[in-house]
């Protein structure tokens, strides 16, 4: 258990619960050079943990309820996006521009599943919007160029391109620097807010989060990711977005069990008055946007803290909220293939990429974990705690401090036996169940997904 004890201790938790974890390991499942596997069993592992601490705290329990890991559970879920029909139609997760293309001295990989990102790369490249064949321009416009070009022209027009980087090139970037010299998951205290003992639960399931107020500021699948568990848990969920930047559908049923979604414009005052509304009685923030970037709307951590002392804020990026790129875009795909998981995953001198988008899924199990442990923390000592992850960070975990479990496991077995079905309002679903497990805990959602951007500005 020797990655869930490093995860664990990231997460400030005591040593001494860690035996409450036991695993189903199964051979054959999230199959990589690199050991993925045993990443998301670690992931999930201390997010159950802290989740079954928290609820052993509201519950009065003599002792925290033993966690059960199962691998078919954990890979079944680190690829919910892929399991998920709706009416029966199988979702489609990439847009024909987002892939690998070969540039005049290697590779590049691009994301373009919204449009606003297509459009920028298509301007950054030169290609029409209106091109009647914009593989072929693009891959053509690639092909003259060098990568790291390429990497920095798609970037400086708002795009997203990154150029694909072996292990070494990356380690000698300053962006990897910056990384490394951060823990996995960084803790901060603000303030000096007292102690906030949340009201006791009782009944079944045992649900930690319950009576929790989240507010959802995540976008595409770590956060999402993250505030699904919570919803899980028994928080009250609300998903924000602006307006104008909708949500991909089939991306958003994904991940938005459990929770609401709505719509502010916080340039707008009568939006602004409703989400300060809902910062007033809210316990914990998530952000997923790029470090800086909501700062405007007063939505920074000690901004946040001033208007309402004892919150618990998370944020969420894709290189870091430090470094060169702390400004920049990123997805969990582009991570890869800088950070040279996609070079080492490659076969005959073409870039690869892992069996599920680990490091998105991975950072969203860590990312919930920090909340519910500094929820725990928070009603021992007091404090406003804000906690940071990134995708970056999780990735050189990843490549550089994860040791493949020896031995061997159970068959790894279908994922029918983690899939289940219930009717939404968005047709009926088939989806993965989810993989946080422990005992009286809930086993799935209490509500499915809804429409993006369909519910009240309240809480529920």
């Amino acid at each position: 258990m020797t990655d869930m004890n490093h995860a664990w201790a990231a997460l400030g938790g005591d040593p001494a619960l860690l035996p409450r974890v036991s695993t189903v390991v199964r051979d054959g499942v999230l199959d990589a050079r690199l050991p993925v596997r045993e990443l998301a069993r670690a992931c999930v592992g201390v997010c159950a943990l802290a989740a079954a601490e928290l609820g052993a705290r509201r519950a009065g329990l003599a002792e925290v309820p033993r966690v059960r890991v199962d691998d078919g559970a954990v890979g079944t879920a680190f690829v919910s996006e892929r399991h998920l029909l709706v009416d029966g139609r199988a979702p489609v997760s990439f847009a024909p521009l987002s892939r690998f293309w070969r540039t005049a001295d290697g590779w590049v990989r691009t994301h373009a599943n919204y449009p606003h990102h297509q459009g920028r790369l298509l301007s950054a490249l030169g290609v029409p919007e209106a091109s009647s064949d914009p593989v072929a321009a693009v891959g053509a416009a690639l092909a003259g160029r060098s990568a790291l070009e390429a990497e920095e022209a798609v970037y400086t027009a708002g795009g997203l391109a990154v150029a694909l980087r072996t292990a070494e090139e990356w380690a000698a970037h300053e962006q990897a620097w910056a990384v490394a010299a951060r823990p996995l998951v960084e803790h901060e205290r603000l303030d000096t807010a007292y102690a906030c003992v949340p009201a006791p639960i009782e009944g079944g399931p045992l649900s930690p989060a319950a009576g929790m107020r989240v507010l959802d500021l995540t976008r595409v699948i770590a956060g999402p990711v993250a505030t699904r568990t919570l919803a899980l848990l028994g928080a009250d969920v609300l998903r924000v977005d602006p307006p104008g930047m909708p949500e991909i559908l089939d991306q958003h049923a994904d991940t938005g069990f459990g929770k609401r979604s709505t719509i502010l414009d916080l340039g707008r005052t009568a939006d602004r008055r409703a989400f300060e509304e809902l910062l007033a009685a809210a316990d914990v923030v998530l952000t997923g946007y790029r470090p800086g970037a909501l700062d405007r709307f007063g939505l920074s951590p000690d901004a946040l803290v001033a208007r309402r002392a004892g919150l618990v804020v998370a944020q969420l990026s894709a290189w870091g909220a430090y470094g060169p790129w702390a400004g920049r875009r990123g997805f969990d795909s582009l991570v890869q293939v800088a950070t040279g998981i996609a070079a080492t995953e490659g076969a005959e001198e073409r870039p690869g990429a892992l069996p599920a988008q680990a490091l998105d899924h991975g950072t969203g199990y860590l990312l919930a974990a920090a909340v519910l442990r500094a929820l725990t923390e928070q009603s021992e000592q007091g404090y406003s705690r804000v906690v940071r992850l990134s995708l970056a960070r999780t990735a050189a975990w990843l490549t550089g401090g994860i040791e493949r479990a020896p031995g061997e496991g159970e068959a790894p077995g279908g994922p029918d036996a983690w899939l289940a079905e219930r009717d939404s309002r968005l047709g009926r679903l088939r989806y993965a169940l989810p993989p946080v497990s422990f005992e009286g805990g809930p086993g799935d959602w209490a509500r499915p997904p809804g429409l993006w951007g369909a519910d009240e500005a309240r809480w529920g």
